[in-house]
């Protein structure tokens, strides 16, 4: 899967980028990278307002939310942001110059680091019980492949699958195994010395664990077999919960959470239009990506990890009444 995604040839290294295949929240709307923006001033403001104020833009693509978020900010923030976008991929010609391109985030940040949609394609193991129920790793060639490995689990996957993905003693059932995303997501967390980390990604509880996993392929727009040939993404949602680091820490919908950031999806009053039909056609369109970021079923059931960082404030400050999906 890693040679797959990030090897010479692998998926995230094609010209096209990711873009060419899938659309994201940041593909979606500017509305994204604006909420974005609005919750760095907010992260600014609980800071004190640094002299430095770092931005990090994890698992970049092309740089498109980063280049957003700046775009977004009022001048006064945008003059003390360094700007970071981490991507193995290499840096596209066309970029903004204030933006660093590194292939790991800087140490000592003091601000937010926002990883969207990254944790999805952080390499992983697929464990299935065979036939007589017994959890075995799952291999697969280039050519997409599978058998059972006979040998039995290794000492940690058998920890990590013990506490947060257990799996019935019935034959077929498959778990991903999250423990290479939780180190990844920890060193991100560790790069923070004041601020917040945010990893939104599809995930999944540990009540509510699909029990036939979730990995996949697109290619094109296209669900596709997750053939590990560099031709597709390969991608499996998240287990949040099992990454949370900071005792603060908390997962919230990117239906609620987008909200808290001032994102609402509410058509625009029928009078506008007759008073000022252009303002409405601009407000109508606005209500419409907004309603596609934050739809059930869609982008707004997303989950967002939020990870203080030496904050004099609680999440739920920066996120101004943020609730649960049941509150909204």
């Amino acid at each position: 899967m890693d040679e797959a995604l990030y090897g010479p040839t692998g998926f995230y290294r094609r010209p096209e980028g990711p873009a060419g295949h899938f659309r994201t929240s940041v593909h979606a709307s500017p509305l994204f990278a604006g909420a974005v923006a609005e919750l760095l001033c907010r992260v600014d403001a609980a800071l004190g307002e640094p002299d430095c104020l770092t931005f990090v833009d994890m698992a970049a693509g092309r740089g498109e939310l980063v280049s957003g978020v700046l775009a977004a900010l009022p001048e006064k923030v945008a003059a003390r942001v360094r700007a970071c976008a981490v991507e193995k991929a290499g840096r596209p010609a066309d970029l903004d110059q204030r933006i660093e391109w590194r292939p790991e985030p800087p140490a000592g940040i003091t601000g937010l680091l926002f990883a969207n949609e990254w944790l999805d394609n952080v390499p992983l193991d697929v464990v299935e019980t065979d036939e007589d129920g017994t959890a075995r790793l799952v291999r697969v060639t280039a050519d997409g492949e599978e058998r059972l490995d006979t040998a039995p689990l290794d000492d940690a996957t058998r920890r990590w699958l013990d506490a947060w993905w257990p799996l019935p003693a019935e034959p077929g059932l498959r778990a991903e195994v999250g423990q290479a995303r939780d180190e990844a997501w920890a060193a991100a967390v560790r790069s923070l010395e004041r601020g917040l980390a945010v990893a939104v990604d599809y995930a999944h509880a540990r009540g509510a664990r699909p029990p036939f996993g979730t990995l996949t392929g697109f290619r094109n727009g296209r669900e596709t077999a997750p053939v590990p040939d560099g031709s597709c993404d390969i991608t499996a949602h998240v287990a949040l919960d099992a990454c949370a680091v900071t005792p603060g820490a908390r997962v919230v919908s990117q239906r609620a959470a987008l909200r808290a950031l001032g994102v609402a999806s509410g058509r625009p009053p029928l009078a506008l239009a007759s008073q000022d039909p252009a303002a409405y056609v601009r407000a109508l369109t606005r209500a419409g990506e907004a309603a596609e970021l934050t739809a059930r079923g869609g982008l707004g059931d997303f989950g967002w990890l939020l990870e203080p960082v030496n904050v004099p404030v609680l999440v739920t400050e920066l996120l101004v009444d943020v609730a649960d999906d049941e509150e909204q």
